[in-house]
């Protein structure tokens, strides 16, 4: 074989512009890059109290049977979600996160130079799981950093395979109602299938936000999506599962990896379904930083988004790339919002009560000084 093998003409036209999501900074490397021991990370969205302790104790006790290969059907967890949930089993599918459930969807829906309709200014995976399998991907703008289910409709054409709705949305935090949603699905026709990907929805404090399970039905082209990486502090395990009808669901099955869902995963997935009192104690914890960091911002003079989310966006002064960059050296990790198309903004999720407090100290010091 020759060197130097041309291998952008092996690979398939469609990829060779595809851009690798960006994850936030993990905080060992800017602990590492600094030479800091106290940094902490308000980026991801993570919940800042940990694992439940139910899943740390089921997780533990399952360590003993890593020589074995996990349960490729995940028998047990999918019986607890179909009980939690008001759902049967086969109505359920679970993935190595939420993110891979929605990358099935994708590559069972949608043909190549199929469209897929989803917002401006959302999770940026969307995009590139559509591009990756020769999609078209097709935003409509929020308005008033809302998605704008109205537009949404009107966009959809006879080449619309999937329309992937982020309910509450990232990056804004905002969320439609119930009225806005059934307005919606009304005027969808039956050949595109609407996601709503629901990661953040055990967040939502407003009770006329629209939840997927309420419009669930056999007939239906709806999926729901959630994870447990956020309420629920299993984000290191990488689990999540969608729900839909059971017929899409047997062949999204079809097309899944044997074993994508890990032993330990499932064993804490679990026990973390069962601690309500860690679930109650997130939300707690989530609503009263909120209502500090509004009160704080708003007396520094900053516009920001009210959030039905654990984190919000927040307006700087100049460049949101040069904020990040100057709370980085102050040892908060916090996210740049130019990717997503807002580069006068940043985005903090909520933390412990020490690290919002040294969050709005190291931002009033960093905008105080100019950046």
């Amino acid at each position: 074989m020759t060197a130097n093998v041309p291998f952008a003409s092996l690979i398939q036209p469609h990829l060779t512009q595809l851009t690798p999501y960006q994850a936030g900074k993990p905080l060992e490397e800017l602990q590492r890059e600094l030479g800091l021991t106290d940094a902490i990370k308000l980026a991801s969205n993570e919940n800042p109290l940990g694992p439940s302790p139910l899943a740390l104790a089921a997780i533990r006790d399952s360590l003993g049977s890593l020589h074995r290969y996990p349960d490729s059907h995940a028998y047990y967890l999918k019986e607890d979600l179909a009980r939690h949930h008001g759902l049967a089993p086969a109505q359920l599918i679970l993935g190595n996160g939420s993110d891979e459930v929605l990358d099935l969807l994708v590559r069972a829906l949608v043909p190549h130079g199929g469209e897929v309709l989803s917002t401006t200014h959302t999770f940026l995976m969307y995009g590139l799981l559509t591009q990756a399998v020769g999609g078209f991907f097709r935003p409509v703008p929020l308005r008033e950093m809302r998605v704008d289910l109205k537009a949404m409709a009107q966009a959809v054409t006879a080449q619309t395979r999937l329309i992937i709705l982020n309910n509450p949305n990232n990056p804004t935090g905002t969320a439609f109602n119930r009225q806005e949603f059934e307005d919606f699905l009304a005027a969808v026709p039956a050949t595109a299938t609407v996601v709503l990907d629901e990661a953040y929805i055990d967040f939502a404090d407003d009770p006329q936000v629209s939840h997927c399970l309420e419009y669930l039905t056999e007939d239906r082209p709806l999926v729901g999506l959630r994870t447990f990486s956020k309420t629920y502090g299993l984000a290191g395990l990488r689990i999540g599962y969608g729900f839909g009808p059971s017929e899409l669901m047997d062949y999204l099955n079809r097309l899944r990896m044997p074993f994508n869902v890990n032993s330990l995963a499932q064993a804490g997935a679990r026990a973390a379904l069962q601690d309500a009192d860690f679930l109650a104690r997130t939300r707690e914890l989530v609503l009263e930083g909120k209502d500090l960091l509004y009160r704080e911002l708003a007396r520094l003079g900053l516009p920001f988004i009210p959030s039905q989310t654990n984190f919000m966006l927040i307006r700087v002064p100049g460049l949101g790339q040069e904020v990040y960059q100057a709370m980085l050296r102050e040892g908060v990790i916090i996210r740049a919002m130019d990717a997503y198309g807002f580069p006068e903004y940043i985005r903090v999720n909520v933390g412990l009560p020490q690290e919002n407090r040294r969050f709005l100290a190291a931002l009033q010091k960093v905008l105080g000084s100019g950046n």
